[in-house]
């Protein structure tokens, strides 16, 4: 069981965006890495392509670039912190909890 997954609210705990907060669009597992909306813009110069019928504008792209999983904290939605994940079983099944409030997150 992952500790982030797509559509958690993380907080960044390291780099260029330290404090910032956003969504998780993306889980890369094998990389992992996470992408969120918002956070760790990046641009990318691209040609344009002219290759059949799709064709596409050059330019300055931006998009979010990943960001590795060590440097973002999950938010708890019930009290409103960045905190570790914990798992522990609710009606006999497996959740990840908030390792300061106890809550479950999921």
């Amino acid at each position: 069981m992952n500790r982030i997954k797509k559509g958690d609210t993380i907080e960044v705990i390291a780099g260029d965006e330290l404090g910032a907060r956003g969504e998780v669009m993306r889980v890369l597992p094998k990389d992992g890495r996470v992408v969120i909306s918002g956070l760790n813009i990046m641009i990318k110069h691209q040609s344009a392509q002219q290759a059949g019928r799709s064709q596409t504008q050059g330019g300055r792209v931006r998009f979010e670039a990943p960001m590795h999983l060590s440097n973002v904290m999950l938010v708890c939605p019930v009290c409103d912190e960045r905190t570790r994940v914990g798992y522990g079983e609710v009606d006999g099944r497996k959740v990840r909890l908030c390792r300061k409030c106890g809550e479950a997150v999921d």
